[in-house]
């Protein structure tokens, strides 16, 4: 397994993230975290884990830059997420070491509604989605225009966005599914809840990758 530090220019931007390819990866899935979150995320790097024994490559990157990042509104900007997780998805496309691997995207709270934004627009070169706690409502414009098999997981007690997953849920028009974790709130912190999302996302990832790889 392989691990690199890797930078991408994005404009006058420099994103930092870090890609890991395990031997025989089948997809590399890019995680797209929430608002305040960034590529350190434990949660996102317990699932990122996990994948790698699929094995699928992974690329944990920060959404936005430090300055932007110290902008609260910014946060909540879904378009300026989309358009740098599309110039990531981009550079992931050209990059030697991943260009030959499909791509999924594993969104949480508002990365998720950027990673439908994105996974529209590269509908050819995302090949499967999964949101965890994701602010899908965000995305309304869009998710019937949604073609990647997308998985929607949401914990019960996460009142007001599994709600609103189970809303959005009804409109996709793609192949998809949707999990309610039991007893589970919006960072899936109860025992046992955070290891239940990484085998979901696991599962759905290596289905939908494999049957799209070359």
């Amino acid at each position: 397994m392989s691990t690199t530090i890797v930078r991408i220019q994005i404009n006058s931007l420099e994103l930092e993230g870090e890609l890991v390819i395990p031997a025989d990866a089948l997809g590399l899935v890019i995680f797209a975290h929430g608002s305040g979150s960034s590529r350190h995320s434990p949660r996102n790097k317990s699932v990122a884990r996990h994948l790698h024994n699929a094995p699928l490559a992974t690329l944990l990157f920060d959404l936005l830059s430090e300055e932007e990042d110290a902008d609260y509104e910014r946060r909540f900007d879904i378009g300026l997420l989309t358009e740098h997780l599309i110039a990531i998805t981009d550079w992931i496309r050209k990059f030697e070491q991943t260009k030959q691997l499909p791509i999924g995207y594993f969104g949480a709270s508002t990365g998720a509604a950027a990673a439908m934004f994105s996974a529209v627009e590269e509908k050819n070169n995302v090949k499967a989605l999964v949101s965890r706690g994701g602010r899908v409502d965000l995305a309304h414009d869009v998710v019937e225009s949604l073609q990647a098999p997308t998985l929607l997981i949401v914990g019960q007690e996460d009142y007001g966005v599994r709600e609103a997953n189970e809303e959005v849920f009804m409109k996709l028009k793609c192949k998809k599914e949707i999990v309610v974790i039991p007893k589970a709130t919006h960072l899936f912190e109860e025992p046992g809840a955070l290891m239940r999302v990484a085998k979901l996302a696991s599962d759905w990832f290596k289905e939908y990758l494999q049957e799209a790889k070359p």
